[in-house]
């Protein structure tokens, strides 16, 4: 009897044309590290009286489809998870060529994502994915990941795949090694660690449905938040966050000219911190920022990943 291995699994992607429909082709063999995404539907407990101390069987539930996925953030696959947290990129050049993504946005594109473990075999197909959340961290090293909140509305099971033959993609990852920050087009020096969320702030459509599923998810005001973590060396960050003027903040991850992603958040806005001394080690502090659509341009951020790909 074979037993489910991680490292066995496999996770194709794919755009709908339709929401909940999974085209029939298309697909692409997407790298990821972990996967939450799955369907859950609980049991309601029976409240009926008069039938004795036993308990009387419990009823199901609403279904419910959502989960994360834990991807590298690489040159050329990271592109279909940008798509679908911003829409559709606007691609220009020729070698290499550069998609910019914008915020803004009001429609997202949804997905089917099938996630494979053969050896069981077990194929599920999550249809009507659309992202609800992304995020990263900056650091000295470690592994470079974001993560994908995601919401589906359908879970379905199969015992062979729906996604046919997925292309695969060259994977080329970027490291905390390639990475800068910089604050309006100055490198941000004494940074420890930075923190970047994206949300789309997804409002689930729960209408009543025989089948239980959700009609789908649409995107709300979208947000942008985060924190800096910097060695205190001056008061910069601090006077900027006293006087509550905005500022930009602009991250970078480079593998030179042909592979680069930069994301830009054009009004950052700092809170007043507070400056502890822990000990006889050096003085740090946190920033948790906030972004808001700038006046020129007009939006909250931009993303902008260069690679050889002709389009997502």
């Amino acid at each position: 009897m074979a037993r489910a291995q991680g490292a066995r699994a496999q996770m194709a992607l794919a755009y709908e044309t339709v929401y909940g429909t999974p085209p029939v082709s298309g697909f692409r063999l997407m790298p990821f590290a972990r996967a939450t995404l799955g369907s859950e539907q609980p049991l309601l407990e029976s409240e009926l009286l008069g039938y004795g101390r036993d308990p009387l069987a419990p009823i199901k539930d609403a279904v419910t489809v959502d989960g994360e996925v834990v991807v590298p953030i690489d040159v050329e696959a990271f592109g279909f998870w940008l798509k679908a947290a911003f829409g559709q990129p606007t691609t220009a050049g020729t070698t290499p060529k550069t998609h910019t993504f914008q915020s803004g946005n009001w429609n997202l594109p949804s997905m089917a994502v099938e996630v494979a473990m053969p050896e069981v075999p077990r194929f599920a197909m999550y249809s009507g994915c659309v992202l609800d959340q992304l995020s990263w961290q900056m650091q000295r090293s470690g592994l470079l990941t974001a993560t994908a909140r995601l919401v589906a509305q359908s879970e379905t099971i199969a015992a062979a795949t729906a996604a046919g033959t997925p292309t695969a993609l060259g994977l080329q990852r970027f490291g905390h090694f390639n990475g800068t920050v910089k604050r309006n087009a100055t490198v941000l020096g004494n940074l420890v660690s930075a923190e970047i969320t994206y949300s789309n702030n997804l409002d689930r459509i729960e209408t009543i449905r025989g089948d239980g599923r959700i009609d789908g998810a649409d995107p709300t005001k979208a947000a942008l938040s985060g924190r800096i973590e910097v060695r205190f060396a001056d008061s910069t960050l601090v006077t900027q966050a006293i006087d509550g003027s905005p500022c930009e903040l602009e991250f970078t991850y480079s593998l030179g000219a042909n592979a680069s992603f930069t994301f830009t958040a054009h009004a950052v806005y700092l809170p007043i911190p507070r400056i502890e001394i822990a000990g006889p080690q050096g003085v740090q502090a946190s920033f948790d920022w906030q972004a808001a659509k700038a006046t020129s341009p007009a939006r909250m951020c931009t993303a902008v990943l260069v690679n050889t790909l002709a389009g997502y």
